[in-house]
């Protein structure tokens, strides 16, 4: 890892830990505020990606997962009204999730990086943010995974209620992700404009360095 790499690993970590702060703070009835401020580590990841390849963008991945999990130890720590503000479950989930999600969206922007310039990282990140979401919101708060800490009681998570609140009556947990990954796929869009402006500068810088 070189000096040029620090600047992703940086936004990476300012991510990860504003996302953890702001996932504490209520959106609406169904997100949080780091419902948007997460997404973007895909942006670095797919910049990273582009401008020094896989392999920095991959330590990059590592580095905010390092981060996520000190995130997750502080949290535990931290006692707010119900219990901790992070339990055993939300932390398991957010490792798996984030590893899992951002090495996917590594190799499938790898593995389309000679398409078009907008194929690769529109493609890995829906990808990437739907496995995030889905493995996050099952591991966190499903009722069939009370195993991982029988003590944390998410049967609030359960409570029936009509999708997004005008859908079919699904388990809370479930509006809750479908929300969140329809931010993340209106961001994956959004963020194709400054994917695009960043690395044409960043790549312009390297070819007259």
């Amino acid at each position: 890892m070189t000096r040029r790499h620090l600047p992703g690993i940086l936004a990476m970590a300012a991510i990860v830990v504003a996302s953890n702060i702001l996932v504490q703070f209520l959106f609406g009835q169904w997100l949080t505020w780091g419902a948007f401020t997460y997404p973007l580590a895909f942006l670095v990841t797919d910049v990273m990606n582009r401008v020094y390849g896989a392999g920095p963008a991959r330590k990059v991945v590592i580095a905010g997962f390092v981060v996520g999990v000190i995130c997750s130890l502080i949290g535990t720590q931290i006692m707010g009204e119900f219990g901790p503000l992070v339990t055993l479950r939300i932390a398991i989930g957010s490792g798996a999730a984030f590893l899992t999600a951002q090495l996917l969206d590594v190799a499938l922007f790898d593995r389309l990086r000679q398409g078009r310039w907008w194929r690769a990282p529109l493609a890995s990140t829906l990808v990437g943010s739907s496995i995030d979401t889905a493995l996050f919101f099952t591991i966190a708060f499903s009722g069939a995974l009370t195993v991982l800490e029988p003590s944390n009681d998410v049967s609030w998570a359960a409570e029936p209620l009509p999708l997004l609140g005008v859908g079919p009556m699904v388990p809370l947990w479930v509006s809750l992700a479908c929300a969140d990954w329809l931010v993340k796929l209106c961001l994956a869009l959004i963020a194709l404009v400054p994917f695009r402006a960043i690395t044409v500068y960043l790549e312009g810088k390297r070819a007259t360095a």
